[in-house]
């Protein structure tokens, strides 16, 4: 099945805090786990950004909105259980808690209202029920809708620049990534092959062990196998092992099949996976605004440490 938002993992934590002991988030986890039938891929699944277990994570942010209504407290690092107020509500349980829900209560409603609508303790705009993510999971899709309006962008202004404009662009972004050595070195490279199927040259590390052939064209339809083969030729007459075709369209699944069965290491690519690695390696883009690095306490640590102590 799905992973569950974190609102509706709310009510079923809250009925696992029913007996009034104590409970670890750790152990909770692994009970709503086995509660929701989750499989072991998707126990291991990690949010978009790739830093945190979305199940976990999901969890965590469940017992944070139910300790801010009161309906849990902290009894140390990573553990709870459940309040007055919680077995009074489990005494007559809704069918569903979540941000909404615990709007009623005024205490919360005064600390989400102090940080936003809905969310605890201060911050950005929240969620209030118009949305299951987490706040994380909305800031990484925010994130990620910027991103991917900067991507589109970039490849509107390479297929609007000089014609060699994507060939120094493509050397600047390889320097970047940790080849070629110097970008000295590497711009001596551009257009002095010979050869009409290859743009450009590049050491394929500092010491200049091997070398990458280059040819970046801003072809318009879908690029076939016979263009990439055409490279690959040029390759050939080169003596040269690797090489790196990279339009700002795409490659036809043709293409790709036919560099997946050569000798040559051969790499596609295309508009969106070159936009890609320019947002990532700072190519053709600058910060803008405050440099946020969003943090959450490591329950995990904590209760290392006390086992240590």
């Amino acid at each position: 099945m799905a992973i569950p938002d974190f609102q509706s993992l709310m009510l079923p934590l809250l009925r696992l805090t029913a007996d009034g002991a104590e409970h670890s988030l750790s152990a909770s986890i692994e009970s709503l786990a086995v509660e929701f039938k989750l499989s072991d891929a998707e126990r291991a699944q990690l949010n978009p950004a790739g830093r945190a277990r979305t199940f976990y994570n999901r969890v965590a942010w469940a017992s944070t909105y139910l300790r801010a209504a009161q309906i849990l407290e902290s009894t140390g690092w990573g553990r709870f259980r459940i309040t007055e107020r919680g077995k009074s509500l489990l005494a007559t349980p809704p069918a569903r808690i979540d941000i909404a829900f615990l709007m009623k209560y005024p205490d919360y409603k005064a600390k989400a209202s102090a940080g936003g609508s809905g969310k605890p303790g201060g911050g950005a705009e929240p969620v209030v029920g118009a949305t299951d993510q987490t706040p994380e999971e909305a800031f990484e899709a925010n994130f990620q809708t910027l991103r991917s309006s900067v991507e589109q962008e970039l490849i509107s202004r390479i297929k609007s620049a000089k014609p060699d404009f994507l060939e120094r662009l493509v050397v600047q972004l390889l320097v970047a990534m940790g080849y070629g050595g110097s970008q000295e070195d590497a711009g001596k490279a551009i257009g002095q092959s010979g050869d009409g199927g290859i743009d450009g040259v590049i050491k394929e590390d500092r010491l200049g062990l091997d070398t990458i052939y280059l040819q970046a064209k801003r072809w318009e339809g879908t690029v076939g196998r016979p263009l990439v083969q055409a490279f690959v030729g040029s390759l050939a007459g080169q003596h040269a092992r690797r090489g790196v075709m990279i339009t700002t369209s795409d490659f036809s699944a043709d293409a790709r099949k036919y560099v997946a069965g050569i000798e040559q290491q051969v790499i596609l690519l295309n508009g969106r996976e070159l936009a890609r690695l320019m947002f990532e390696f700072g190519i053709g883009v600058t910060p803008v605004g405050l440099p946020y690095v969003l943090k959450r306490v490591d329950l995990d640590y904590f209760e290392e440490v006390s086992v240590a102590l």
